[in-house]
Parts: structure tokens; C-alpha cells; sequence
């Protein structure tokens, strides 16, 4: 059973006592696919070693992170440009608008947001989205910049179903992770009224571990609980969820 992890920080420092170690429970339960999203410059080089110490299980991604566009925006976006003009990434991410924390940045974010979906069909490659009370903004870009070559992941979605089956109509799977086992989460009451191809399996790892995780320092390992909600709500065994999610991970990164 090959598990795929379509979003993890493996290099947050959250990590740095026990990165190893970490990283073998989540390869030794299963979990042999690492896709690894960009915040900004300041992580670059950890981002380049993390690659160098796994090069069989690690994918990483670039981009600008919503929250860390701030008034040095353009000099972090050369900085993306620069890179994919160096060497080859598996896609541009993660992406997007995020207005929990700084609503005064919406449009820079959304200047930032498009520039990069742009990068992403230069280099024909998939974006992965970051949204957080920005649904409205984020399908108003996804609108104008809508084409057959813009595709890729809605990365922890936790909207509405119909707020879903948008996201999938502009060629987006949606990023599943801890929240589905949450009680307020509220996305596992309709999840199994979107088809399974449409899925992909993440923990947004160090953040939003799942039941009986929750609150604590989450890690790629913990996807087994995801795994297991999906099971339970598709009705399907573990090993399927795990190699349909798997194979529409290697449709969006191709690898």
C-alpha cells in the first residue's frame, strides 16, 4: 500500500529534534510519497537539504506563501522565478490569499496569486492552492485565469460542497487532511457526495493533526487517520482510498 502525503512541511523547524525519525515512522506505515510546499525565500535552503537527505520519497514544490506576501513581495516572486529557471519542481505552491491574519494585503496577495498561476503554466505545472476566508477572491482569480492548463490542488479544503464541486470545476483536486476527523469540521458530512477521483491525501504536517491527535505536533505518519475516515466514509477498504488518492496525486505531479 503506497500512501501519498500531498502537502507536509517536513523542514519546520517543529521537526528539528527528531526529523528522522519522523519521517521513517511515516515511510515505515506506509507513507512513501512526500510533497513538500514552498513559504517563502527564508526556507529555501532547508527545503534543498530535506531533498538531498530523501531523494527517493521527497517532492518539493516553490512558491510564495499568501502570508508571507508583504511589501518585499517582488524581490520573493524573482526569487521563485529564479529558481525555476535553475532546476525543475513539481509544482508552484502553496499559493493563494489568506485573510485570517492581514485582510490590509488582499491586493497584493492577489497580484502575487495570479503571477504565479501564470509561472505555473509557463513551466506547465500544477498550483497548489492556500485559501483561509478567501474563498470568494480566490474562484474570482481562478475565474479570469481559467484554461485548460490551469489545474492542480485546493490544499485543505474545508468549504462547502458546492463551494467543492467549484473548486473541481476549475481542474482542482481537493487536499484532504486532518479536518475531515474533526466534529466541527463539517466537510466529512458531504466528502463522500464528491467522487474519489477528484481526492487527494494530505497533513499539512506540523499543523492540524487529526482525532486523537489534535492539538498536538502533527506528522506525515497521522495520514493513516485520514486514510481511515475516507475508508469509513466512501465505504471502500484503506487500500483502495490509498491507491486511488495515490494515482490522482501522480495525475496532478506527474511523477
Amino acid at each position: 500500500m503506497i500512501i501519498t502525503d500531498t502537502h507536509t512541511h517536513l523542514y519546520s523547524d517543529a521537526f528539528d529534534d527528531d526529523r528522522k525519525a519522523m519521517i521513517k515512522r511515516a515511510i515505515d506505515a506506509g507513507v512513501s510519497r512526500f510533497f513538500i510546499p514552498a513559504i517563502d525565500s527564508s526556507y529555501t535552503k532547508a527545503m534543498l537539504k530535506l531533498e538531498t537527505d530523501f531523494p527517493d520519497h521527497v517532492y518539493l514544490m516553490t512558491g510564495l506563501h499568501p502570508t508571507s506576501v508583504q511589501e518585499n513581495y517582488q524581490d520573493e516572486l524573482a526569487h521563485v522565478e529564479d529558481l525555476l529557471a535553475q532546476r525543475s519542481f513539481f509544482a508552484i505552491g502553496e499559493i493563494g490569499i489568506d485573510l485570517y491574519w492581514d485582510t490590509s494585503t488582499l491586493e497584493i496577495q492577489k497580484k502575487a496569486f495570479k503571477h504565479q498561476i501564470q509561472l505555473a503554466k509557463k513551466y506547465k505545472l500544477p498550483i497548489v492552492i492556500h485559501c483561509r476566508d478567501a474563498f470568494d477572491d480566490i474562484f474570482e482569480v481562478l475565474e479570469d485565469e481559467k484554461s485548460d492548463d490551469l489545474f492542480g490542488i485546493f490544499h485543505c479544503f474545508t468549504g462547502t460542497l458546492e463551494q467543492a464541486k467549484q473548486a473541481i470545476s476549475y481542474n482542482m483536486k481537493l487536499g484532504i487532511g486532518g479536518v475531515v476527523t474533526f466534529k466541527n469540521g463539517k466537510i466529512d458530512q458531504f466528502l463522500n457526495q464528491i467522487p474519489l477521483k477528484h481526492i487527494v491525501l494530505e497533513t499539512d504536517s506540523p499543523y492540524l493533526a487529526p482525532k486523537p491527535f489534535r492539538g498536538k505536533r502533527n506528522e506525515s505518519s497521522y495520514i493513516i487517520k485520514v486514510l481511515e475516515k475516507l475508508s469509513e466514509l466512501y465505504d471502500l477498504p484503506k487500500e483502495d482510498i490509498a491507491e486511488i488518492t495515490t494515482e490522482n496525486s501522480k495525475a496532478i505531479f506527474h511523477i
